[in-house]
């Protein structure tokens, strides 16, 4: 796990520097309805979670791998964060398996709103997964409701506190089981002033109990129904994190990536290997495979 850690650059503040991830847009599929979440455009000036240029096939997340890597050899950490949910698209796995036959040596990596996990860890495992981001928001089932409209989980959909004990329950039973598993495990929780500041800490103090390796405070991006929600400040971020250090090792340097970000934290290079294929296409990927 240390190995990991030591080029993960988002484990790893010294590693961001110096190594980078690629993150495949394979998965639209979203499972939950987040009142902050909105995926309905893309700018290619535009980085935050949930906003990729298109949605690739498997072959095609497969062979912009193998170009990526030919192409930058800092590459070492392949993630997939969307533009939905990883663990609800079958695809996911299909992607990882074929990423890791002929990489091995790549991390693997998925970030998920945990409602799966439980369900589907073990495949992550067979598939190779070595790391993974577990996005934890609310403790108590109020603070959850005010969070996520709705849950679909085996074809049934939940809504209000039905909604929000079930996806509270598998999230924290989904990292108890990955820890136990032998994961290296980030949690991720959105800072959102009002609606979960009070609960921050105590994400923090149960995250680090089970045994997750860091947390990434990150500030709510304003939109869809909190669009009038203000975020917090510098100062704020900075008390929180502190606060919540004494748990759990906190993560500084997050860039909220998109879900096709490709290069070092900060990069967002997707576009130019879009670019890249769209003008060389198949002659250019011949070459180098």
């Amino acid at each position: 796990m240390k190995d990991i850690i030591k080029i993960h650059p988002c484990f790893s503040r010294e590693a961001h520097h110096k190594y980078g991830r690629m993150h495949l847009s394979v998965a639209p599929a979203c499972n939950i309805q987040c009142r902050y979440c909105i995926r309905k455009y893309d700018c290619a000036n535009e980085s935050r979670p949930g906003v990729s240029s298109r949605v690739l096939s498997v072959d095609e997340a497969a062979e912009r791998v193998h170009v990526a890597v030919t192409r930058d050899e800092r590459i070492k950490v392949v993630g997939i964060a969307g533009p939905g949910d990883p663990l609800a698209n079958h695809v996911t796995f299909e992607v990882m398996r074929a990423v890791n036959k002929e990489f091995p040596d790549l991390i693997l990596c998925i970030s998920t709103n945990g409602l799966l996990l439980p369900d589907k860890l073990n495949e992550l495992l067979e598939a190779g997964l070595r790391s993974l981001t577990i996005t934890i928001n609310a403790i108590s089932p109020e603070t959850a409701e005010k969070i996520y409209s709705m849950v679909t989980y085996k074809n049934i959909i939940y809504r209000g506190g039905e909604a929000a004990n079930l996806l509270l329950k598998n999230q924290w039973l989904g990292l108890k089981m990955a820890v136990e598993s032998g994961l290296l495990v980030k949690v991720n929780t959105i800072y959102m002033p009002g609606i979960n500041d009070s609960e921050i800490p105590e994400i923090a103090r149960l995250a680090g109990n089970i045994g997750a390796s860091i947390m990434n405070i990150t500030s709510i991006i304003p939109q869809a129904e909190f669009k009038n929600l203000k975020p917090p400040s510098y100062e704020m971020m900075a008390k929180m994190r502190q606060r919540c250090s004494q748990y759990i090792p906190q993560m500084t340097h997050c860039k909220q990536c998109r879900a096709d970000a490709l290069g070092a934290l900060g990069e967002d290079k997707d576009m130019e290997l879009e670019m890249l294929f769209a003008k060389i296409g198949d002659e250019y990927t011949e070459m180098v495979i």
